[in-house]
């Protein structure tokens, strides 16, 4: 019995060599005759994530009927719904509110993720994210590695089909060896073969961003309004109206942007036409270049009446006669202006610099449509967030037009005569965008611009206010 236990050893051996060799030719030939899955066709502009061969879906489902939760990628890095695919692993998920923390655990195995916070917990040891946790669409979405480091899963991506698989290889079953033997000995159990080491899948290549288009309609609260025939009047029913929409061009992220404002505020007067008369050198008077072709100037009765204005190119008027303004009645003064922007993006989330062109019309004292082109920044909303920042800063070094002076024989040579008009012009917002669903969102912040005289302008203006309104995301 001595002699043969060494040769029963041997026997044995080599019968699990020829067996393991057997089935790995087995699976090898297998692997090679499988024809590779079809996944189908992602919808337009989504990335489906397949489970086991089977789409994966958010819960509670948030979404219409039928579409699949898709995967984003941030910075690079995709980024998978947590709680459908860790439950997909068999995996228990608790949400806590008050920290924003999901905590996942099946047995062993323990993650902690913290929503903005770059660092997952896995069984207790912090390992670095280069992209945090963050909602998506209502769902918390962590990237993919977490799945592959803390659950031991297969990720894969696709990049012709533009589709993430996820798989969970499970071990293979091992085959009992029944080898004959001549005593009642049993043979040595095997062991079973050992799972291939799981490698996490590369990061895969950026795709591009969705592209946003929006439109939105915006209430200007109480603007504040200083020019020359504005000392600090508040408007009423003022608004702004704008949109843009991201679009590729030449291998870059463009955009298409508009802003359009109007403003309508009162001019006071304390006079009225015909309640006073012009005025001589060095007496009370008042004039008037509003509602006739008659302008009559003088010295104004007061000088805390606002009827009381300095006009267009009262340089050369006062060259002319030593005086330079004007008495206008009262007036519902009202002024429209908008611009269009065409700029590139220098780095996200959705920064563009760019070129614009901007014009403003006037309803009072002759003012002539002022337009010119400038340059500026827009940091566009970013609504695919619940909450974002928005803003822009544009510069218009030379806004002019041509201003005719009224014909009277009072203006001597300045009578009907056409002369230039022009300002520097800055126009600013800074507010914030707040999501309402997968459509409509609101936005408020502060809106206002300043114009600087420049040639022939009777004086500085401003006016800026609060702003609150609603849009839609196409």
């Amino acid at each position: 019995m001595s002699r043969c236990h060494p040769i029963r050893r041997v026997a044995a051996a080599l019968a699990l060599a020829i067996t393991s060799s057997v089935l790995a030719s087995t699976v090898a030939a297998t692997a090679q005759t499988t024809p590779p899955r079809e996944f189908g066709r992602p919808p337009s502009g989504e990335i489906p994530i397949i489970f086991n061969d089977e789409h994966v879906y958010a819960k509670p489902d948030m979404l219409k009927a039928g579409r699949v939760l898709a995967a984003l990628v941030r910075n690079g890095v995709v980024m998978v719904p947590l709680r459908s695919m860790f439950e997909q692993l068999g995996a228990t998920v608790s949400w806590d509110e008050a920290t924003r923390t999901a905590d996942v655990s099946k047995p062993g195995s323990d993650v902690k993720v913290t929503l903005d916070k770059p660092v997952v917990v896995v069984n207790g040891e912090d390992r670095p994210l280069d992209v945090a946790p963050m909602i998506y669409r209502g769902v918390v979405v962590v990237p993919v590695r977490v799945i592959s480091e803390a659950m031991g899963a297969y990720v894969q991506w696709i990049p012709d089909r533009r589709v993430v698989v996820v798989r969970v290889l499970a071990a293979p079953v091992p085959t009992p060896l029944t080898t004959p033997a001549p005593t009642p000995t049993p043979s040595p159990p095997l062991r079973p073969t050992p799972l291939p080491v799981v490698t996490p899948s590369p990061t895969p290549s950026p795709v591009p961003a969705h592209s946003e288009a929006f439109i939105a309609g915006d209430y200007l609260f109480s603007p504040k309004v200083y020019n020359e025939i504005s000392p600090g009047n508040t408007a009423t029913g003022s608004y702004a109206l704008r949109g843009a929409v991201e679009f590729p061009l030449f291998g870059m992220p463009w955009m298409l942007e508009g802003d359009y404002r109007h403003y309508q505020y009162q001019h006071t007067a304390q006079q009225i036409v015909g309640a006073c008369t012009p005025g001589a050198p060095g007496v009370a008077g008042c004039g008037t270049v509003v509602g006739s072709q008659v302008y009559q100037t003088g010295i104004c009765p007061s000088t805390t009446d606002q009827g009381c204005v300095t006009v267009i190119g009262f340089q050369n008027i006062i060259k002319f006669n030593g005086l330079g303004q004007a008495y206008v009645p009262a007036l519902s003064a009202q002024e429209n202006e908008g611009d269009v922007r065409l700029g590139f993006k220098i780095f996200d989330p959705r920064v563009y610099i760019g070129a614009g062109y901007l014009t403003k019309s006037y309803n009072y004292l002759g003012v002539p449509r002022l337009s010119g082109v400038g340059f500026g920044v827009t940091k566009l909303p970013d609504l695919d967030q619940a909450v974002s920042l928005e803003g822009s800063a544009w510069y218009y070094p030379r806004i002019s037009g041509n201003y005719t002076y009224p014909t009277t024989p009072l203006l001597g040579p300045l009578s009907a005569q056409t002369i230039p008009l022009s300002y520097s012009y800055w126009k600013y917002r800074a507010g914030a965008a707040v999501r309402l669903g997968s459509t409509l969102f609101i936005d408020f912040g502060l809106a206002g611009e300043r114009a600087t005289a420049r040639t022939n302008a009777p004086s500085d203006t401003t006016v800026n206010a609060p702003y609150a309104g609603v849009g839609i995301h196409f």
